[in-house]
């Protein structure tokens, strides 16, 4: 329907204003990131729809790359750039406020997780500490293929000390959603465990992040 037949006071900006966006629903949301204006006989709240048909939900459009949202009729590339750009800075802002130190696994979960679901390659993070935990930074030190990412221990190892960092953890995405650790991870934790210990730094441990699940890597498995 276009905008110009919707009541005033039921348009999704009018609403958002007097409502909050909480009181919008997925379309609407996605018709105001889409902008006023659709194409020749498809309104943004068509294209919304059409965008959430299509990749099945908000999820599915958040990992959606640029060729796939430009194939959608419709969908430009300034739309597709700004719904690309949209759901990067939502990544960024959940892992923006993250535990102010690591205590447990879980915590380096809750840091990692909003930087690598969602991703269709792999992608290897460094999470560095200081000596009682407290979180320095967190690095990206390799983007892989849709089923592997190397763990080059040297940049790992200079992420850290750049840092000046005295522990870190390390966590990277599967996007086939089984977080069972390949052979390869394996081997490369515990390369990266005996370099650490060379280097007078502890590693704290490595996680492996799903889009639903995460698990641990350890060097017995």
């Amino acid at each position: 329907m276009p905008l110009s037949r919707i009541p005033i006071h039921d348009r999704p900006r009018e609403r958002l204003a007097a409502s909050g966006a909480h009181s919008l629903s997925d379309r609407e949301l996605l018709a105001l990131l889409l902008g006023t204006a659709g194409v020749a006989g498809i309104g943004v709240h068509d294209l919304a729809e059409r965008l959430l048909t299509h990749f099945g939900s908000v999820e599915g459009i958040s990992r959606a790359t640029l060729p796939e949202l430009t194939s959608i009729k419709g969908i430009g590339d300034a739309k597709a750039s700004g719904i690309v750009a949209a759901f990067e800075l939502a990544r960024r802002a959940a892992a923006s406020l993250p535990p102010a130190r690591i205590k447990a696994t879980s915590d380096v979960v809750a840091i990692t997780a909003p930087l690598l679901r969602g991703r269709c390659r792999e992608r290897l993070l460094v999470v560095s500490c200081d000596v009682g935990g407290r979180v320095l930074g967190v690095d990206c030190v390799s983007d892989g293929a849709a089923d592997h990412t190397l763990l080059p221990v040297r940049e790992i190892m200079v992420a850290v000390l750049k840092r000046d960092g005295r522990q870190f953890a390390l966590a990277h995405n599967h996007p086939s959603s089984d977080p069972t650790p390949s052979t390869q991870d394996i081997r490369g934790t515990a390369a990266v465990q005996e370099a650490a210990g060379s280097s007078g730094l502890r590693f704290l441990d490595h996680v492996i992040v799903t889009d639903a699940a995460w698990r641990r890597v350890t060097t017995s498995q």
